[in-house]
């Protein structure tokens, strides 16, 4: 994968985000493929999106673990969940089962 380094020189990759008005954080007013605003390649921060990540993936296995571990006649086996990234390196998943769009980057977690 090809880095981009950002005005501060810190490692960062290149993400299409769009700009979200209803942003209540300054700082994190983009978001990946957003419905609203018109799209425009960012440099999104490594650190904040790594260490973001991190937490929400550690986050989901120990939740993941605890539901496999009620057991029953139809163990959990597979997960899949969509998210998004800010430009600020904010995760936000996309919670709607619903949501037909294959915007998104998804983690599948196997056992």
């Amino acid at each position: 994968m090809h880095e981009a380094e950002s005005p501060l020189s810190e490692p960062a990759l290149p993400f299409w985000v769009s700009y979200d008005e209803e942003s209540e954080e300054p700082g994190d007013t983009m978001a990946l493929f957003g419905d609203s605003g018109e799209a425009a390649l960012r440099s999104v921060p490594l650190g904040p999106l790594r260490k973001n990540l991190t937490e929400a993936v550690d986050a989901l296995q120990q939740l993941f673990t605890d539901v496999a571990a009620r057991g029953g006649p139809l163990p959990l086996r597979e997960a899949h969940l969509s998210f998004q990234v800010t430009a600020a390196g904010g995760v936000q998943f996309i919670g709607t089962a619903q949501m037909q769009s294959s915007r998104g980057i998804v983690l599948v977690f196997k056992q």
